[in-house]
């Protein structure tokens, strides 16, 4: 099992000055502290003019930090936004490579859509057409990364002419691709593209494998033909994250938070919103009222407690029972609401000293057999796949200078 941590950038009104840039360097501090105590992955989305929910408009630059600080983490575009309108697919290319280099071939990149009217109608995209569109760029995203020089595109959504996309980077032929997924529908999608499942939605141990048994039945099937130019079968599957010796205080500091996410997640989507003025944190308190000692003795009073919130023994058991369901990775959603900066270090610190090696010592041998069982299945979707040919030296289109050669000799004698 690897275990992730991830970042929306979460902001609850009412901010004071200096609230946004306190917010990015204790996410900049944790990341450090994940990968010195041997956390593998650290996922940062991408969204658009969410206040409150989300301020992680430019993860490029943030994971560039990150890189520069870091020696082994990961580091994953969870997601990337590669619709045209968002990011040009060369940019975002351009932009995965310098990341790849700097980090020492660290990089994850994930896909996504985006799927509010705040973010789709910012930037004109038909909802109808998203996951066309994205799926269009992605694929030449991994083409650009692979091909020296890019033979060009006439696409639906957008076009490019032949040109050689820098830098290259350093995991060849191109970063492991995932895609964002929220349902048993998504799941299919990226099973039958050959990318690894970054699922988003909170689902219990019975739903996770679920999901897994239907990701890996069509990775081996006739229906998976990959999108890039290779196959990253996984599937990470998000948790809730608070953990302390004390259940009823691992509680305390952790459950409002999670639920904020998820609170706010939902009005973005299916509340009329007025920019820059929105209430979600307020709005959230007072639907949910002061329910957290409700919560703290339901929890203490029950037998088992399998969560991402509570003691090590309680998440111990939650990890074991998706790694039991079939599940790669665990990305723990551990910077939400207001949870605090210190009560999240603690957490990490205390996952990894007291959960986090038991799971570390099967890792080497549960993903050799797993690379065993598959190879074959991958090879097969490979050679399904109708790959995008490198031109040869004479079919490479000459660009023709902007100005004439009499004139530069002109400049030159001069």
């Amino acid at each position: 099992m690897r275990f992730g941590v991830f970042y929306e950038h979460q902001l609850p009104r009412p901010w004071l000055p200096g609230d946004e840039a306190r917010l990015y360097h204790e996410a900049l501090d944790q990341v450090v502290l994940a990968d010195r105590l041997g956390y593998d992955y650290a996922w940062e989305v991408e969204h658009h003019f969410l206040d409150e929910y989300s301020h992680s408009s430019a993860p490029e630059v943030f994971l560039s930090a990150a890189a520069a600080l870091t020696k082994t983490i990961r580091l994953g575009h969870g997601i990337r936004q590669v619709i045209p309108n968002y990011n040009h697919p060369a940019r975002t290319a351009e932009a995965l490579a310098t990341l790849d280099i700097i980090s020492r071939g660290r990089v994850d990149f994930g896909i996504g859509e985006g799927a509010t009217r705040l973010e789709l109608g910012g930037f004109h995209i038909p909802a109808k057409e998203k996951r066309a569109m994205a799926l269009e760029a992605a694929e030449q995203i991994a083409n650009m990364m692979a091909l020296t020089p890019y033979p060009g595109f006439e696409g639906k959504y957008f076009s490019m002419p032949c040109r050689n996309v820098l830098p290259k980077p350093v995991q060849s032929p191109h970063p492991p691709m995932w895609m964002a997924c929220t349902n048993r529908d998504t799941i299919k999608v990226a099973a039958s593209l050959g990318m690894g499942a970054l699922a988003f939605s909170f689902v219990d141990p019975d739903e996770a494998r679920a999901w897994a048994d239907i990701y890996y039945g069509i990775i081996k099937s006739d229906a998976c033909t990959p999108l890039g130019r290779t196959v990253n079968a996984n599937i990470a599957m998000v948790s809730n994250f608070s953990v302390h010796h004390d259940r009823a205080e691992a509680i305390r500091r952790g459950h409002e938070g999670f639920e904020f996410f998820g609170y706010a997640l939902n009005a973005l989507v299916a509340h009329d919103t007025v920019p820059g003025r929105t209430n979600l944190w307020g709005e959230y308190l007072a639907l949910r009222g002061d329910r957290t000692e409700e919560i703290v003795r339901a929890a203490q009073g029950a037998e088992g407690y399998a969560s991402g919130i509570g003691t090590p023994a309680d998440i111990q058991d939650h990890i074991q029972a998706f790694q039991d369901a079939g599940i790669d990775q665990v990305i723990f959603m551990q910077q939400a609401g207001r949870n605090r900066h210190d009560h999240i270090c603690e957490s990490l610190e205390l996952f990894a000293a007291e959960v986090m090696p038991r799971f570390k010592a099967q890792v080497a041998a549960r993903e050799a057999k797993k690379a065993e069982d598959l190879a074959p299945y991958i090879q097969a979707a490979l050679n399904r796949k109708a790959w995008m040919q490198p031109l040869a030296d004479q079919d490479i289109p000459v660009v023709k200078a902007s100005v004439a050669k009499a004139q530069i000799n002109q400049v030159v004698e001069r």
